[in-house]
């Protein structure tokens, strides 16, 4: 009961006190803010970063492998990359054959080129060469129309899955299924378009055309690099499925025993650790800088508490002398450290989540605020606050009754 009461009156005090001085309030207030806020804009960059490297990790496919002559961290010399042996389709069977957990194989070819359908044209567009797996490895949905089959690659057939990009573009408000583009001045015909899926690691995903890897051998050529993905049933059983691709590829492709992998297999979680590595450092820097700005705004807290205590030295006497005891005026100024902390975090963390949204609405870098860094941000000021505030209420609570009421 004592407590509480002393809890209450110690509040009622500290408020009074910080009303009494607005000015001091409102300057260390700022202090502890501009720290809070700081770290909170540094936090939501980065959190909004790994939210949207991790969405993008997810397009890919996490139980998903890609097979090509450059892995995606390259470790070594280019040029020993450059001159492995290219990859071929006939790969394509002893690589399905090599798991029961490969439910799908497909060949990917990649060509820079025009589309054009009537009077408008697309420079530069992303064409690939594919099969119907590809619906499987890349988790493709169909927004009109169908996907590839087999029929169009063994019958090398001259037909179009279009992005959703390229949709909008080419055929605005007209359904494309039926209609013939030019790929390169050639004629396809459009079989179906595929939802939205928007940008993967710096790559718009809808502005593609793909095409059944027959019909894009015979108008592009043989002589380009070929990459093979393949889908697992089951993501913990991509490891197993990497080792027996491993073996079945250098056996097909007559590795001697010792040599290195003439191949790539690559794996978006080696993306995911390669992310964390560039950017454990950033993280640690930047949220460095943020502590060291909010120990500058704690420090601001401490000597104002300072020289409130030299300031209310007689009215610490008074109440001394009246029967307060040493914890109730160590409460009372630990709460006021702390009130303030706490309402400068919470200024703080508002500002900060708005220049993080802010940066991400100005800038490609995204941002992403939540709920439980809001609760940390505020909360840890309100620490922060109490830490600094420790020594000035200890110091209030040892003053000498006697000495304290003498004091002008």
């Amino acid at each position: 009961m004592n407590f509480r009461v002393d809890v209450w009156e110690g509040a009622r005090i500290a408020l009074s006190s910080l009303r009494s001085n607005r000015l001091r309030t409102v300057l260390t207030t700022v202090g502890i803010g501009v720290g809070v806020c700081t770290l909170l804009a540094i936090v939501g960059i980065i959190q909004g970063l790994n939210s949207s490297f991790s969405e993008q990790l997810g397009k890919i496919g996490s139980n998903t492998l890609q097979v090509s002559k450059f892995p995606w961290v390259m470790n070594g010399d280019w040029w020993a990359y450059r001159n492995r042996k290219p990859l071929s389709l006939e790969l394509l069977d002893p690589m399905r054959a090599s798991s029961e957990h490969v439910v799908a194989v497909a060949p990917m070819y990649f060509e820079q080129g025009e589309v054009s359908f009537q009077q408008r044209k697309l420079a530069s567009m992303q064409i690939m060469g594919t099969s119907p797996d590809y619906s499987l490895t890349s988790s493709v949905e169909m927004a009109t129309g169908r996907f590839l089959t087999d029929a169009d690659v063994d019958n090398r057939s001259a037909v179009a899955v279009l992005g959703a990009e390229v949709v909008k573009v080419l055929f605005p408000g007209i359904n494309p299924v039926g209609h013939r583009v030019l790929v390169d001045k050639r004629p396809y015909r459009v079989v179906g378009t595929i939802v939205e899926r928007g940008t993967v690691l710096g790559q718009n995903m809808d502005l593609v055309v793909m095409l059944p890897y027959p019909a894009f051998m015979g108008q592009f050529g043989t002589k380009r690099d070929l990459t093979i993905v393949l889908a697992v049933d089951q993501q913990e059983k991509v490891p197993l499925v990497q080792d027996r691709l491993t073996e079945t590829l250098r056996r097909e492709r007559s590795t001697k025993p010792g040599a290195p992998d003439d191949f790539a297999i690559n794996r978006p979680d080696q993306l995911a650790s390669m992310y964390a590595q560039l950017t454990g450092a950033l993280y640690g820097a930047a949220t460095g800088v943020g502590l060291i700005t909010l120990l500058v705004g704690g420090i601001g807290i401490m000597n104002i508490m300072l020289v409130s205590v030299r300031e209310r030295t007689r009215e610490i006497g008074v109440r001394r002398a009246l029967g307060a005891r040493r914890h109730t005026i160590i409460l009372q100024f630990l709460m006021e450290a702390a009130s303030v902390s706490a309402v400068g975090g919470a200024l703080g963390t508002a500002v900060g989540m708005g220049l993080a949204w802010l940066v991400s609405y100005l800038t490609p870098l995204a941002a992403s605020v939540q709920l439980l860094t809001v609760v940390a941000g505020v909360g840890f000021s309100a620490v922060v606050g109490l830490l600094f505030g420790i020594w000035p209420a200890a110091r209030a609570a040892n003053l000498d009754p006697v000495e304290a009421l003498r004091h002008d």
